[in-house]
Protein backbone atom coordinates (compact mmCIF):
# COMPACT_ATOMS: atom_id res chain seq x y z
CA UNK A 1 0.00 0.00 0.00
CA UNK A 2 2.78 2.39 0.80
CA UNK A 3 4.42 1.66 -2.56
CA UNK A 4 0.93 2.52 -4.15
CA UNK A 5 0.59 6.06 -2.41
CA UNK A 6 4.27 6.90 -2.60
CA UNK A 7 3.42 5.81 -6.89
CA UNK A 8 0.34 7.83 -6.61
CA UNK A 9 1.81 10.63 -4.97
CA UNK A 10 5.00 10.69 -7.46
CA UNK A 11 2.52 10.75 -10.89
CA UNK A 12 0.80 13.71 -8.71
CA UNK A 13 3.44 16.05 -8.62
CA UNK A 14 5.02 14.92 -12.02
CA UNK A 15 0.99 15.93 -13.28
CA UNK A 16 1.29 19.50 -11.50
CA UNK A 17 4.91 20.20 -12.81
CA UNK A 18 3.85 19.81 -16.20
CA UNK A 19 0.17 21.89 -15.88
CA UNK A 20 2.99 24.84 -14.59
CA UNK A 21 5.14 24.57 -17.45
CA UNK A 22 2.25 24.54 -19.71
CA UNK A 23 0.89 27.64 -17.83
CA UNK A 24 4.10 29.56 -18.14
CA UNK A 25 4.59 29.27 -21.85
CA UNK A 26 1.42 30.58 -22.10
CA UNK A 27 2.99 34.42 -22.25
CA UNK A 28 2.60 36.63 -25.00
CA UNK A 29 4.77 35.82 -28.22
CA UNK A 30 6.87 39.02 -29.36
CA UNK A 31 9.54 39.96 -31.12
CA UNK A 32 11.31 42.30 -33.78
CA UNK A 33 8.99 43.51 -36.59
CA UNK A 34 10.42 44.81 -40.15
CA UNK A 35 8.27 45.35 -43.35
CA UNK A 36 8.81 46.63 -46.64
CA UNK A 37 5.98 48.81 -47.78
CA UNK A 38 4.97 50.30 -51.52
CA UNK A 39 2.82 53.34 -51.90
CA UNK A 40 3.07 53.42 -55.57
CA UNK A 41 -0.77 53.11 -55.33
CA UNK A 42 -1.40 55.75 -52.27
CA UNK A 43 -2.19 59.49 -53.61
CA UNK A 44 -2.91 60.46 -49.95
CA UNK A 45 -6.19 60.49 -49.93
CA UNK A 46 -8.97 57.98 -47.62
CA UNK A 47 -9.87 54.80 -48.66
CA UNK A 48 -6.31 54.79 -50.91
CA UNK A 49 -3.34 51.98 -49.83
CA UNK A 50 0.18 50.91 -49.78
CA UNK A 51 0.63 46.96 -50.11
CA UNK A 52 3.56 44.79 -48.09
CA UNK A 53 6.89 44.14 -50.50
CA UNK A 54 8.30 41.96 -47.23
CA UNK A 55 7.88 41.24 -43.90
CA UNK A 56 9.78 39.67 -40.74
CA UNK A 57 6.30 38.61 -39.44
CA UNK A 58 4.50 35.43 -41.55
CA UNK A 59 0.85 36.61 -40.32
CA UNK A 60 2.29 39.99 -42.08
CA UNK A 61 2.24 39.07 -45.92
CA UNK A 62 3.65 40.42 -49.27
CA UNK A 63 1.11 41.57 -51.20
CA UNK A 64 -1.55 42.95 -47.98
CA UNK A 65 -2.79 46.19 -48.52
CA UNK A 66 -2.22 48.89 -45.73
CA UNK A 67 -5.74 51.56 -45.93
CA UNK A 68 -5.82 54.63 -44.91
CA UNK A 69 -8.91 55.92 -43.06
CA UNK A 70 -8.23 59.77 -43.71
CA UNK A 71 -6.74 61.93 -46.57
CA UNK A 72 -3.40 63.41 -45.85
CA UNK A 73 -3.32 67.04 -44.71
CA UNK A 74 -0.80 69.70 -45.67
CA UNK A 75 2.07 69.02 -43.34
CA UNK A 76 1.43 64.87 -42.51
CA UNK A 77 -1.05 61.97 -42.01
CA UNK A 78 -2.74 61.28 -38.71
CA UNK A 79 -4.96 58.66 -39.88
CA UNK A 80 -7.13 55.42 -38.75
CA UNK A 81 -5.62 52.29 -40.61
CA UNK A 82 -6.29 48.82 -41.82
CA UNK A 83 -3.56 45.92 -42.37
CA UNK A 84 -6.29 44.34 -44.82
CA UNK A 85 -5.20 40.57 -44.73
CA UNK A 86 -7.12 37.93 -46.70
CA UNK A 87 -10.06 36.80 -45.30
CA UNK A 88 -11.22 37.65 -41.72
CA UNK A 89 -8.08 38.96 -41.09
CA UNK A 90 -7.07 42.39 -40.55
CA UNK A 91 -4.94 44.59 -37.83
CA UNK A 92 -6.29 47.78 -36.58
CA UNK A 93 -3.68 50.30 -36.30
CA UNK A 94 -2.91 54.54 -36.09
CA UNK A 95 -0.16 56.04 -38.11
CA UNK A 96 0.92 59.78 -37.50
CA UNK A 97 3.54 60.76 -40.26
CA UNK A 98 5.83 64.11 -40.56
CA UNK A 99 5.95 65.10 -44.47
CA UNK A 100 8.77 67.60 -43.28
CA UNK A 101 10.75 64.58 -41.94
CA UNK A 102 9.35 61.64 -43.54
CA UNK A 103 9.14 59.60 -40.71
CA UNK A 104 6.61 58.86 -38.10
CA UNK A 105 4.88 55.90 -36.02
CA UNK A 106 2.29 53.35 -36.41
CA UNK A 107 0.50 51.63 -33.27
CA UNK A 108 -1.41 48.95 -33.81
CA UNK A 109 -3.99 47.71 -30.77
CA UNK A 110 -5.62 44.61 -32.06
CA UNK A 111 -7.45 42.90 -35.14
CA UNK A 112 -9.40 40.09 -36.18
CA UNK A 113 -8.54 35.87 -36.92
CA UNK A 114 -4.96 35.86 -36.84
CA UNK A 115 -4.10 39.46 -35.60
CA UNK A 116 -6.76 38.89 -32.58
CA UNK A 117 -4.53 40.21 -29.44
CA UNK A 118 -1.43 42.01 -31.85
CA UNK A 119 -0.33 45.06 -31.09
CA UNK A 120 2.84 46.64 -32.35
CA UNK A 121 4.78 49.70 -32.37
CA UNK A 122 6.69 50.72 -35.03
CA UNK A 123 8.75 53.59 -36.89
CA UNK A 124 8.14 54.84 -40.03
CA UNK A 125 10.75 55.73 -42.49
CA UNK A 126 10.99 56.73 -46.03
CA UNK A 127 13.61 54.50 -47.77
CA UNK A 128 13.32 55.57 -51.58
CA UNK A 129 10.71 56.50 -53.82
CA UNK A 130 7.50 54.81 -53.15
CA UNK A 131 9.28 52.55 -50.72
CA UNK A 132 8.89 52.66 -46.57
CA UNK A 133 9.81 51.39 -44.01
CA UNK A 134 8.11 49.87 -40.66
CA UNK A 135 10.96 49.22 -37.79
CA UNK A 136 9.66 48.49 -34.09
CA UNK A 137 8.20 45.25 -31.66
CA UNK A 138 5.34 43.33 -32.16
CA UNK A 139 3.40 40.76 -29.70
CA UNK A 140 0.19 38.59 -29.70
CA UNK A 141 -1.38 37.62 -26.31
CA UNK A 142 -2.93 35.06 -26.38
CA UNK A 143 0.36 33.65 -28.54
CA UNK A 144 0.27 31.93 -31.44
CA UNK A 145 -2.08 33.66 -33.56
CA UNK A 146 0.04 34.21 -36.01
CA UNK A 147 0.65 30.67 -37.46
Amino acid sequence: MTVIKTTLGVLLAATLAGAFAVAGSASPRSGELHVLKDCSDYNFGAGEHCTIQSSSLNAIAPGMKVVYASAAGATGLDSDLVLDGPGNNDAFGHVTLHFSSLSGDVRFTGGTGRFRGFTADVHVTHVAGTLWRWDGNYSFNPPGQDR
